[in-house]
Parts: C-alpha cells; structure tokens; sequence
C-alpha cells in the first residue's frame, strides 16, 4: 500500500481527479459527501467501484474534483477515477480483474466523441432534405 494516490478518469468532456489515502471510508465528490449527493442516479453510478469491494473501500478515504461535461459524464470519469485509484493504492492485479469484469469503463476511459458538424446540414449525420417537386 501506498500512503496517497491520484488518479484521473474521463467521459466525453468530463474529466475527474481523485485523491486516495488511507483513512475510514469518507468519500466527497467535489467536496460534498457522497452520501448527499444528487442526483440519485448520478450517486449510485459513481458507488459501484465501492460496492464491488466495500471491504477495501472503507479502509480509504476518497476526494474527487470533477470539472466539465454533464452530470452522468461526470459521474461516468468520477468513478473510473475512485476505481483506478483503488487499483493503485492497493497495487492489487486481481481487484483490477474484478473491476474489469463487472464493466471495462471503470479502469479504461471512455474514449467515445461526438462527431463534427458537417456543412450540408444541421448537426453531424443529419442533411437537408430536397425536394424535386
């Protein structure tokens, strides 16, 4: 083990930072405990790196500061962050195996972008409709 890890983890423009060191389990996502966290939603996706391992988690403490992107990218970068970070502070091959099972985003960053707008037409695969008539 090692006495303090940062990690990072990213989802479309949201880009997330964690801080992992030892301690009791307090987790705060931009300084907010995670217990009060909202929305729900966003809270449950970013506690299923802790939920997998409960027994490792609660013997660190996790500070994430997340910038840029919507609430679910956020919370998407968030927890790839606090699982690499666990990985890392725990230097444990087989916790990585099992994060890598349950779902491959939670070590490996989502590198899926949107498109470029094209000039023919409003948005990226959209064109504009012609008529003949």
């Amino acid at each position: 083990m090692v006495e303090c890890v940062n990690t990072s983890g990213k989802r479309k423009t949201a880009i997330a930072r964690a801080v992992v060191k030892a301690g009791t389990g307090k987790v705060t996502i931009n300084k907010i405990p995670i217990e009060v966290f909202t929305p729900e939603l966003a809270r449950l996706k970013i506690e299923e790196p802790l939920g997998l391992v409960p027994e490792k988690a609660e013997k660190v403490d996790i500070a994430v500061i997340v910038n840029g992107g919507g609430v679910m990218g956020q919370a998407a970068a968030a927890r790839t962050a606090i699982a690499r970070g666990l990985v890392q502070f725990y230097k444990d091959d087989e916790l990585e195996a099992v994060f890598r099972a349950y779902d491959r985003t939670l070590i490996i960053n989502d590198d899926r972008r949107k498109l470029p707008k094209n000039p023919q037409g409003p948005g990226a695969r959209a064109k504009k409709q012609k008529s003949y008539r």
